[in-house]
C-alpha cells in the first residue's frame, strides 16, 4: 500500500522548532564515569552513590535495548514512566486549542485526560463490537489539524491485539503520527512495531517496564521511533527525567532474559488455567480473548459483583463504565495462590 507524503516539520509546533534545549552539564562534558574533579555541576561532593546527577541521555541502558530491539539507540527515548512519554508528545506536536488527536475507545484512559491537560481537542471513535479499529470512520473524521492517532495494542481494557492490517491502513493513510502504544506486546505471540520503524516513518511505539519486567514502582516508559522524532521529543524533556536509580535497577532487569521469560510464560500459564476455572462460573458470561496479563470478563452484574470480591479480600478493576464494556470485570493474572483464591472466592459466590 502505498504511503502518504509525510513530513514531519508539518507537524512540529512552531515554538518548538525555534526551541534551544538547555544544556545541563553532564550535556556539555559527557565522560562522566572517568576519572575526573567533577567541579562543573554545583552537586554535593561528598561520595554517597546518589550525589551525582544521572546520565540526561541514559545511554548505558539505551545501548542494551537498541541491541535487544535491533534499532540504534538514537531511536529511543526513555521517560519518568510511559505517561511522560505519551505528555512529551503531545507538548511536541499539538498545538494548545488547535490542533486534535483521535482515540479509539474503549481505551488507556491516559490519552484522553493528557488531551484536555493540553487542551487539544479528543475526537473518539468507538471500536468495533469486536474490539477493532473503524479505520474508514477514524479516516473520515481527521482533518489538517489531526496530529497523532493512539492505538492501543494489546488494548486495555479488552485485551486484544489489533489486526494489523487495520494498524498498516491507518499509517498509510494518515499524513500525522500513529501512536502505537505496547505496554502488553510481551505477552502477545505477534512482532512488535519496532520492528518496522524504517517502513513508517510517522511511527511512533512506547513500551515500558512496570507490565512484564515487574518494575512499576520505578517508572520506566520507553519511546521508539525514528531518530528524526526522538530527536524533537528530546528538545523538550527535562534534562534529568530518570534518575540514577531507576536506570541502575532498569539495567539489570532488562539484562536478565532468563528471568524475564520465565515469568511472561508462568503468567501466561496462569492466564490459560484462570480462564478454563472462570468457564465453570455461571454468572460469567463471556470471557474475551486475551493478548496480555489480565482478561476481560462479563458477568450477570458487575457492581454486584465487584463488591462481593472486596468482602472476599479481592480487588478487581470494575469497566462497566468504559464504551462496550457493560457488566465487565477485569482480572490480573496473579501468582498461582492469588489465582486459586480469586476461584476460590468466585465458586463461592455462586
Amino acid at each position: 500500500m502505498k504511503m502518504k507524503k509525510f513530513n514531519l516539520q508539518n507537524l512540529v509546533r512552531e515554538n518548538v522548532k525555534s526551541l534551544h534545549p538547555y544544556a545541563s552539564a553532564r550535556d556539555e562534558f559527557k565522560e562522566f564515569n572517568a576519572d575526573m574533579v567533577f567541579l562543573d555541576a554545583n552537586e554535593n561532593p561528598f561520595e554517597n552513590g546518589i550525589n551525582r546527577y544521572p546520565d540526561p541521555q541514559q545511554l548505558s541502558l539505551k545501548e542494551i535495548l537498541a541491541k535487544q530491539k535491533g534499532v540504534e539507540a538514537s531511536e529511543i527515548l526513555l521517560g519518568n514512566g510511559s505517561d511522560e512519554v505519551l505528555d512529551l508528545i503531545f507538548r511536541a506536536f499539538c498545538e494548545p486549542n488547535k490542533d486534535n488527536i483521535v482515540t479509539l475507545p474503549p481505551t488507556y484512559g491516559m490519552y484522553k485526560v493528557l488531551a484536555a491537560t493540553n487542551a487539544i481537542e479528543n475526537r473518539e471513535i468507538l471500536l468495533s463490537n469486536n474490539f477493532q479499529p473503524q479505520v474508514e470512520q477514524v479516516i473520515q473524521n481527521v482533518d489538517g489539524q489531526t496530529k497523532l492517532i493512539f492505538l492501543c495494542s494489546p488494548n486495555n481494557p479488552t485485551a486484544n491485539l489489533f489486526d494489523q492490517d487495520k494498524i498498516v491502513s491507518l499509517l498509510s493513510n494518515f499524513e500525522g503520527l500513529v501512536v502505537i502504544d505496547e505496554a502488553y506486546i510481551d505477552f502477545a505471540e505477534t512482532r512488535s512495531w519496532v520492528d518496522r520503524l524504517e517502513e513508517f516513518p510517522n511511527l511512533i511505539v512506547t513500551q515500558t517496564l512496570s507490565k512484564a519486567y515487574g518494575m512499576a514502582g520505578i517508572r520506566l516508559g520507553i519511546c521508539y521511533a525514528s531518530e528524526a522524532i526522538i530527536g524533537v521529543l528530546n528538545k523538550i524533556k527535562p534534562p534529568y527525567n530518570v534518575n540514577a536509580l531507576t536506570q541502575q535497577q532498569a539495567i539489570e532487569r532488562v539484562v536478565d532474559t532468563e528471568t524475564l521469560h520465565r515469568e511472561i510464560n508462568e503468567i501466561l500459564e496462569s492466564r490459560q488455567n484462570l480462564e478454563l476455572q472462570l468457564k465453570q462460573i455461571d454468572f460469567v458470561k463471556r470471557i474475551y480473548p486475551s493478548d496480555a496479563n489480565f482478561i476481560l470478563v462479563e458477568v450477570d452484574d458487575a457492581n454486584r459483583r465487584y463488591e462481593e470480591l472486596i468482602q472476599k479480600g479481592i480487588v478487581v478493576r470494575n469497566r462497566s463504565s468504559q464504551p462496550l464494556c457493560q457488566n465487565t470485570l477485569r482480572f490480573t493474572i496473579g501468582t498461582l495462590e492469588e489465582n486459586k483464591k480469586v476461584v476460590k472466592a468466585l465458586n463461592e459466590l455462586m
